[in-house]
């Protein structure tokens, strides 16, 4: 045991989520790194590392080349750098679908190798009994309705959800079921801001909104789109920042400073001692 005494925080958890239900707004971000999940963590219920970094970290073009390996890679860092909100880790694309078995292997995996206190899945039609397969194995899962992203080239894109009664109905359906087989809160992306209120309502456990509506229990954006790291960023984003633009105007000077030989200057240089 360490001789070293360490503060001890409790860190939310899938109960302390589901408990929110139609009170205070649940705060969730998306973390990749250390750093940011520092930062973040002061402010946030919960983070979010999301298969996203695919696109936001890696530069790939949709969510469905993200592998365990890079979940598990990100997951880890995410915790090193949080102490207080719950983090949980995206199942990528090809990781659950297959069947509940492969499901729970894969996120007892996840699990054990980042610390992280629960999984998230995209609640597809055959999703719910991998959802109940998990939970009762002692796995905490987060549900996925609307907008799917791991289901991109299955539906031709990324498109807003619930604009006709059949589709909204099959949303609607996906979410009781996700909820009944016992996820403990449930994203709700990219929906027509009606359907995604009556999911609310319907479901005894927390919405979490992104391109969904200010009904929920909480919502969720990308980081790095509500900080401006991106030129383009989603209609249902707002931007709190500029960084992108901040960052060029540093680096400019960096290197306008390094062209005019002003950087390195007399207070970044080491110089040997006297005598």
């Amino acid at each position: 045991m360490s001789s070293h005494r360490q503060e001890r925080v409790r860190r939310l958890a899938a109960p302390d989520i589901t408990q929110r239900k139609s009170k205070t707004p649940i705060v969730c971000l998306t973390a990749y790194t250390t750093p940011m999940a520092e930062i973040l963590d002061e402010h946030c219920d919960l983070l979010l590392v999301g298969d996203s970094v695919g696109m936001v970290i890696h530069g790939l073009p949709n969510t469905v080349g993200v592998t365990m390996e890079m979940m598990i890679l990100h997951g880890q860092a995410v915790m090193r750098g949080s102490r207080h909100a719950m983090v949980v880790v995206d199942m990528p694309f090809g990781a659950y679908e297959g069947s509940p078995e492969t499901a729970h292997a894969n996120a007892v995996r996840l699990i054990k190798e980042t610390g992280a206190q629960a999984v998230k899945v995209e609640a597809g039609p055959t999703v719910a009994e991998t959802i109940g397969y998990l939970v009762q194995r002692g796995v905490p899962v987060m549900g996925h309705v609307g907008l799917r992203p791991q289901a991109v080239h299955l539906e031709g894109g990324f498109k807003a959800k619930g604009r006709e009664s059949e589709e909204r109905q099959r949303i609607l359906e996906a979410a009781r079921a996700a909820a009944h087989a016992g996820a403990f809160a449930l994203v709700v992306e990219g929906v027509a801001e009606g359907l995604a209120r009556e999911i609310t309502e319907a479901v005894p456990v927390p919405t979490i909104g992104i391109g969904a509506s200010s009904g929920c229990d909480g919502q969720i954006l990308v980081t790095d789109d509500m900080l401006g790291l991106f030129d383009w960023t989603p209609k249902f984003v707002r931007r709190y920042a500029d960084l992108r633009g901040e960052i060029s105007r540093a680096v400019g000077a960096y290197a306008d400073d390094v062209r005019a030989r002003r950087f390195p200057g007399p207070a970044e240089i080491y110089f040997a001692k006297a005598g």
